[in-house]
């Protein structure tokens, strides 16, 4: 466990997970992989950051100077799905009602899971139009920018705030939109986010479901797990055609038409079998 005078690493917060990367010796002396943060001592003032890793080369000792790298790579994954998150509520909101609001979510380097308040099922009609919202947020490669303020007054130019979150006095608002437009999107969030709703590249609906009464769950891939997520679809769409023996095109025509003739075959088999 380190201590450092000041840290890069992001300590798990409002969904967030924590960052990871290497802390080093002068000229690598020794090194060691971080694999969390944390506040053992809570957010007041002057309360440490806790770094946890494994030492992978060398011996360091205290009052070292050391260098501390964020992962890059895993970092710009985790901004994409939280920004993501805040499109997505926006998305959700502007589909199924104002009613709709945020009761816990999950942001990793893998995907967004995000909890909101709603009594039904999500329909096919409304799964896709909120993706297409999404994805057109995120295509108009909108700025997203912070501003530290009082929270009255976050609270009075709109900035949603939400229920399992504790807010001091001076709060950060996250924002995304055009300057010479209204923010389609105003969060009080400390978390890490990209600098253009492009850079986030796309997102894919894999999943939604309920959690408890009046509680929905959906999961959302961007960047890379997005385009993964598309590559297999489109290699098991691939391997289904072949199966069929259909054109990619027509494999929804080609599945239907054997699933008609399976069912007219059993049919003929009971028929057999009774006569036997």
């Amino acid at each position: 466990e380190l201590v450092l005078s000041h840290t890069p690493f992001y300590v798990e917060s409002g969904g967030q997970v924590t960052d990871s990367g290497t802390v080093s010796g002068p000229d690598g002396t020794w090194t060691v992989a971080i694999d969390s943060a944390r506040r053992p001592l809570g957010n007041a003032a002057g309360a440490p950051v806790v770094l946890s890793g494994v030492v992978t080369g060398g011996m360091l000792k205290s009052g070292d100077a050391c260098t501390a790298s964020v992962d890059s790579l895993r970092r710009a994954d985790i901004q994409r799905n939280h920004t993501a998150t805040h499109l997505l509520q926006r998305s959700l909101r502007a589909v199924l009602g104002g009613h709709v609001g945020q009761q816990g979510s999950l942001v990793d380097e893998h995907r967004l899971r995000f909890d909101f308040s709603h009594n039904a099922a999500l329909s096919p009609q409304e799964a896709e139009r909120i993706g297409a919202l999404l994805n057109g947020d995120i295509l108009s490669n909108l700025p997203v920018s912070d501003v530290q303020l009082p929270y009255k007054e976050a609270i009075a130019r709109g900035a949603m705030a939400f229920f399992s979150e504790k807010y001091g006095d001076v709060v950060r608002m996250v924002s995304v939109g055009a300057e010479d437009a209204p923010a389609i999107s105003m969060e009080l969030c400390g978390g890490t986010h990209v600098r253009q709703t492009g850079d986030i590249g796309a997102a894919v609906i894999v999943g939604e479901g309920a959690v408890s009464a009046g509680v929905r769950r959906i999961e959302v891939l961007t960047g890379r797990g997005a385009l993964a997520h598309m590559q297999e679809q489109s290699r098991q769409l691939s391997e289904v055609a072949k199966i069929v023996n259909a054109q990619s095109g027509d494999v929804v025509t080609q599945a239907t038409r054997m699933a008609e003739q399976l069912k007219e075959t059993h049919k003929r088999l009971e028929h057999a079998q009774r006569e036997l």
